[in-house]
């Protein structure tokens, strides 16, 4: 039992499948890495370990049959990005603005995470209102990168990554505007997927027609990720911008991806605007070669987007006034100075 926490995903849903472990002694066990790892890398400020035994025995009662259900988790342990509310538990958003704040409601992804057999176990770090790639602020401090403890966990979704890294949990979720998702995964050797916007219905949120911000997986493999985006699509009433669930699950879609090669790869190790640094670039030049040695074509391309970044600040400083304009008036002095320098930028 002290060891479930090496495990991946996949293997511990299909553990609870068969009932060779149960949803509480997995929340045993998270709370117990979360207790020997987490003061060194403070990943997860937010616990609330009652409401998810209190759930894992609501599951217990039932008797309904889920074998059916390709998304259904079972039971099985998640960290939720602390700008995404979980009723009934705290939700700051990062911010001394909302340091205090309970949340009256789940948002849609925690309700349809949770009714597909998700439990969650506590809220992870992020910077205030995600702005930022480092994840620190003033209410929980800093997030470290778990293999170097000097180094940052990148962000906003930093908590998460360094959480799943560590084997606090073995899901967590994000959200990503510009790299959120990706540049933290990366930074702690995790695995993190942006969906398409719509694909994962969330909210009811103020800026509801924003294909910006996206909710998305944060794991340690590809599978993995792929098994919690199914247990987080569909479509939702109060999203209108969300889509159908697809057809073929994404899980069924990476075990017949791993029976055969990819055919073509597009690769660019900059886009044409992103400057790479020199030992990143190496490392995933090998990675590429290697696809090619296993049989796939890959092409050195992308899109003209050179003008891209002058858009997307625009854009990002709009939705900043969009989320935040209303508490520059009222709470300037609890706003820390990147937000504050967002929304002005947008209201100019």
């Amino acid at each position: 039992m002290a060891d479930l926490w090496r495990l991946t995903a996949r293997e511990v849903r299909a553990m609870l499948r068969r009932r060779d472990v149960s949803p509480l002694e997995l929340i045993d066990t998270a709370e117990a890495r979360i207790a020997a790892v987490d003061p060194a890398i403070n990943a997860i400020p937010i616990r609330c370990f009652d409401r998810a035994r209190a759930h894992a025995r609501k599951m217990a009662e039932k008797s309904v049959a889920h074998d059916r259900n390709p998304a259904y988790l079972y039971g099985l342990p998640i960290v939720v990005k602390d700008l995404t509310a979980v009723q009934g538990v705290r939700w700051t958003d990062g911010s001394r603005v909302y340091a205090d704040r309970i949340a009256s409601r789940s948002d849609i992804v925690i309700e349809r995470l949770e009714a597909n057999g998700a439990i969650v176990i506590g809220k992870s770090n992020t910077p205030e209102f995600g702005a930022g790639g480092n994840t620190v602020n003033d209410v929980f401090g800093a997030t470290r990168n778990p293999w170097d403890l000097r180094m940052t966990s990148g962000g906003s979704s930093g908590g998460s990554a360094a959480a799943v890294a560590t084997g606090e949990v073995w899901l967590a979720t994000g959200t990503d505007m510009a790299g959120s998702i990706r540049y933290p995964s990366a930074y702690c050797s995790v695995v993190g997927l942006r969906p398409s916007p719509g694909r994962v219905a969330h909210g009811p949120r103020n800026l509801c027609f924003s294909t910006f911000n996206v909710d998305g997986p944060i794991a340690r493999n590809v599978a993995d990720v792929a098994l919690m985006l199914d247990a987080m699509v569909g479509q939702h009433l109060e999203d209108p911008l969300s889509l159908p669930t697809p057809a073929k699950s994404y899980v069924e879609v990476v075990s017949e991806a791993e029976l055969g090669t990819p055919l073509r790869i597009a690769w660019s190790p900059d886009l044409g605007v992103a400057p790479l640094d020199p030992e990143v670039k190496e490392i995933c030049t090998k990675a590429v070669r290697a696809f090619e040695r296993a049989g796939a074509v890959v092409s050195e391309a992308c899109p003209d987007i050179r003008d891209v970044n002058a858009a997307f600040y625009v854009l990002r400083n709009m939705q900043r006034v969009g989320g935040a304009g209303d508490l520059l008036q009222a709470h300037r002095d609890k706003l820390s100075p990147e937000i504050i320098h967002y929304t002005e930028k947008g209201l100019s």
